[in-house]
């Protein structure tokens, strides 16, 4: 106990010493009591990086929280303070650009072991966390996906949308969206929330939802951890099916294959027997990458010739389907695909068809990344490039990028899937293309010293930068997906008409700018709030 305290008492020091905290010590002391905050090496040297690993930050101490409590405490003294300090909330640190980092602040290390596990394993054993009768699950705000499917399966029950990679926190992916094949039907992951308790920039812990507080609950969905830090979400459930039929199709020809991807997804409103359960897809620019991590799906003794399939300018297109089941209805389920997939416009000889329990499907990615991690080449520089394109221009893309840019070589999956904007709530800070249909690109490579310059990460990013050149050439009006900007000018012009509103929730949420200042959106003020309530107004903004 007595080290703990000590280090402790040294990181406070820290703290006052570099930023100037006018708050009491002890008071601090009390403020942490039932996590820890830490100035340790490792810790502080693991909070300085993610997923990206293009960035580097250079944090003040991490703090492992021991309750909700703790989170609004801290962010509470940040508040309070002469000078103030920032303050970031880490999940899995699965950011690309930095986005959960912060330069002289504390991060919140939501996720992990030690005391922030302590407080999980309480959020799972209390009482009404997953409630059959209200089908909804209470997640806590730095838990895994994999950790909610786990819980939720004990009843039977499972979320209804998800992302492909399910080692990613529930607050973390709430902040931005969270998007996979379901999307189409169900909408993104914070459509399917009913419930939030948020500690606010002021370092209130308020639970907002519909009904209460709800400009706090919208502005907090997709706002990119602007407003607030997800302590808590309580989370709508659907009867988890048992399996899954897994299907694949290949497509020489874009027109068709965007085609029938937006037929499928126009499905949405038909029974279940009359529409697939996800609908994703990804381009082949490389004739080997069909048979890499996510194609792993294609048996090795039974790869897929890709030069036998003649292809425009080089290129295939997979369709990725799949189709949930329980054992009971087995008998039927083929029937139901078969009447599916006649009304589609694929290469008759490349359909390609695995069954597995959805467990393993849902958790397909995370053995693809046990592989890697064998192979030395996960933890590497990741420069993503996510983008939502317009149905109108998704062809002039296709051309312009796929056939044109990106060359015959990649090192990493390009997903490419529709999805209905009907399914997106407009109140939320999301933003997307203002049509009816938009697709997701996302460019998932990876930089890897083989000595191919084409994997370099030079050469990638000077490709996003080309790519995000040619859109912007050609009026492809784009939104990024876990968007990465560097002045505000930029920020302004991707939210678009929603710019006011967000500025708004910012002032009247975080008026301080001292949360997720990594998103490089606001800048910290230095400013003492003059009042303590809902109209606080800052000498200035810096």
């Amino acid at each position: 106990m007595a080290t703990k305290l000590l280090l402790i008492t040294f990181a406070i020091c820290r703290l006052i010493v570099t930023v100037g905290l006018t708050v009491d010590p002890t008071e601090l002391l009390r403020l942490v009591v039932d996590g820890q905050l830490s100035v340790d090496p490792s810790d502080v040297d693991t909070a300085s990086k993610d997923f990206g690993l293009m960035t580097r930050a250079e944090p003040l101490a991490v703090l492992h929280p021991g309750s909700a409590q703790d989170v609004a405490r801290l962010v509470r003294a940040a508040y309070s303070s002469a000078h103030g300090f920032t303050v970031s909330a880490r999940g899995h640190g699965h950011s690309i650009n930095g986005q959960a980092q912060t330069n002289n602040g504390v991060v919140i290390e939501m996720n992990g072991g030690g005391s922030s596990g302590r407080v999980m394993s309480r959020v799972r054993s209390g009482s009404g966390r997953v409630s059959e009768k209200g089908m909804y699950v209470d997640a806590w705000g730095g838990e895994l996906w994999i950790d909610v499917l786990r819980s939720t399966l004990e009843y039977g029950l499972a979320p209804k949308s998800w992302t492909d990679y399910l080692y990613l926190s529930v607050g973390g992916t709430l902040s931005n969206a969270g998007i996979s094949g379901q999307a189409f039907n169900h909408g993104p992951q914070i459509s399917s929330v009913d419930e939030l308790d948020v500690v606010t920039g002021r370092g209130e812990l308020l639970t907002c939802s519909e009904e209460k507080n709800s400009e706090l609950f919208h502005a907090v969905l997709g706002g990119l951890g602007q407003f607030g830090i997800i302590t808590r979400a309580r989370i709508a459930l659907e009867p988890a099916p048992q399996r899954v039929r897994w299907i694949r199709v290949l497509y020489s020809n874009f027109s068709a294959f965007t085609k029938d991807q937006e037929f499928l997804i126009s499905l949405h409103g038909q029974p279940s027997t009359h529409k697939f359960d996800y609908v994703e897809g990804f381009v082949i620019v490389d004739g080997g990458l069909i048979n890499n991590w996510r194609s792993s799906f294609f048996s090795p003794s039974n790869p897929v010739k890709i030069t036998s399939i003649n292809s425009q300018g080089g290129v295939l297109y997979c369709l990725e389907i799949t189709k949930n089941y329980h054992e009971s209805i087995a008998d039927t389920i083929d029937q139901e695909i078969e009447g599916l997939l006649k009304k589609l416009d694929f290469v008759p000889t490349s359909v390609f068809t695995t069954d597995l329990p959805y467990v393993d499907f849902l958790d397909r990615v995370h053995k693809a990344e046990l592989k890697l991690r064998s192979k030395s080449l996960w933890d590497v520089p990741h420069p993503w490039l996510n983008l939502f394109v317009p149905k109108s221009r998704i062809s002039d893309f296709d051309k312009g990028v796929f056939k044109g840019i990106l060359g015959n070589k990649t090192s990493g999956p390009i997903l490419i899937y529709p999805m209905n904007k009907d399914k997106w709530d407009q109140r939320s800070s999301v933003v997307t293309p203002d049509e009816d249909i938009f697709y997701l690109v996302a460019l998932l490579r990876s930089a890897l010293d083989t000595g191919d310059e084409t994997h370099t990460l030079e050469h990638l990013t000077n490709q996003n930068r080309q790519i995000l050149k040619f859109c912007d050439d050609a009026g492809i009006k784009v939104k990024q997906y876990l968007p990465h900007y560097t002045t505000q000018e930029e920020w302004m012009d991707h939210f678009g008409d929603k710019w006011g509103q967000f500025y708004q929730s910012k002032m009247d949420f975080d008026p301080r700018c001292i949360l997720a200042t990594g998103q490089r959106i606001f800048s910290p003020s230095s400013s003492v709030p003059i009042s303590n309530h809902g109209g606080d107004k800052l000498l200035s903004i810096s």
